[in-house]
């Protein structure tokens, strides 16, 4: 009775292992499937999405190698040519100059102290400033008298013909030989003193042209000219002297005044010249862009000269005549398309400083 017992115990111990086992195969297979599923369906996607991003690159690539065949044009998404707005110059031929821009001051080339060949007391003037006087015109008495000694008044004459710029003396004052009465100037013959930088020294020349400005007159310009060269340089402001000689205005400028120099330094004829905008510098390289008669830009490459006052010398690699571009070029490329907005007038052939 107990071993029969015992056996169908063990009969149903097998019955429900082997029902589990078989459950669990079931659950592994159901998995396995679903996991392949899975696998199939991801591969499928990446598929497709492969096969579009090579077919949107191969659009890409027929899209670019027909840019490049049209002077690297830039395309936009919908392959249309993108046109940048620009404003444009002309290159002219014409006239430039160099200059260097100082201070200086107006003084007399000649003025000569006057004084009283007697001390004693000054009892006449004869001037006031800003009379002319002639050589030898009398301009003052000074009685030499001493107490119970009678002189006759000692006359004071002008040495040179001019005009009275100073008279620091006053009537009852005691003067002597040594102390000046007045100051005769020649007002018409003026010259402008001024100091040029060391390192500007090499490019001076008696002779140079110059502009005048003077704040007494804004908006007006003089003309003069080197006509001194000092032989040495300060040590201390590393500077050198310029005398320079109004050539018109005598009547306008006066002894005292403040101008304001430019001296011309070099002045070159027929050069071919440009606003110094136009220019675009990248890697040591300076170029402009020109306007092409199909809408386009030519990137050209240029060599510059004298740059002064926002103008700008070509030596090499421009035209007179030749549209370029003035405004709007920093994003540009050689060959793209510009619409010109506006035509800035060219300089003008005169090089005129002011």
């Amino acid at each position: 009775m107990k071993a029969d017992r015992n056996s169908r115990i063990y009969s149903g111990v097998a019955r429900s292992t082997g029902a589990a086992e078989k459950h669990r195969s079931s659950i592994r297979a159901a998995f396995l499937l679903l996991l392949t599923g899975l696998l199939f369906a991801a591969g499928t996607a990446y598929g497709m999405g492969g096969q579009e991003a090579s077919e949107e690159e191969g659009r890409k690539s027929e899209q670019a190698g027909a840019a490049g065949g049209n002077g690297a044009q830039t395309v936009d998404a919908e392959g249309v040519d993108s046109v940048y707005a620009v404003n444009t110059t002309t290159a002219v031929s014409g006239q430039i100059k160099d200059y260097i821009k100082v201070n200086g001051d107006v003084e007399t080339q000649t003025s000569v102290d006057v004084y009283a060949d007697t001390s004693g007391k000054l009892i006449r003037i004869f001037v006031g400033i800003g009379d002319t006087v002639r050589k030898d015109t009398v301009i003052a008495e000074v009685d030499p008298s001493k107490a119970g000694m009678n002189f006759v008044a000692s006359q004071v004459k002008a040495p040179i013909t001019g005009t009275i710029t100073q008279i620091p003396a006053r009537i009852g004052q005691t003067v002597s030989p040594s102390v000046p009465i007045a100051k005769v100037s020649r007002t018409w013959d003026l010259e402008i003193s001024t100091e040029v930088s060391e390192r500007f020294i090499s490019r001076m020349e008696e002779g140079q042209p110059a502009i005048l400005n003077f704040a007494a007159y804004p908006g007006e310009t003089f003309r003069a000219r080197v006509t001194e060269l000092s032989p040495v340089v300060d040590p201390v402001s590393r500077t050198m002297g310029v005398t320079l000689e109004p050539e018109d205005g005598y009547e306008r400028i006066k002894p005292g005044m403040f101008a304001e120099v430019k001296i011309i330094t070099q002045a070159k004829e027929g050069v071919v010249k440009i606003p110094a905008e136009c220019m675009v510098s990248r890697f040591g390289k300076y170029f402009v862009f020109v306007v092409k008669e199909d809408g386009t830009v030519e990137r050209r490459n240029i060599t510059p000269g004298i740059q002064i006052d926002q103008k700008l010398e070509v030596t090499e690699g421009l035209e007179a005549g030749e549209e370029i571009v003035i405004r709007g070029q920093t994003l540009l490329e050689d060959g793209v398309r510009v619409k010109v907005i506006d035509q800035v007038p060219p300089l003008s052939q005169a090089d005129v400083i002011e």
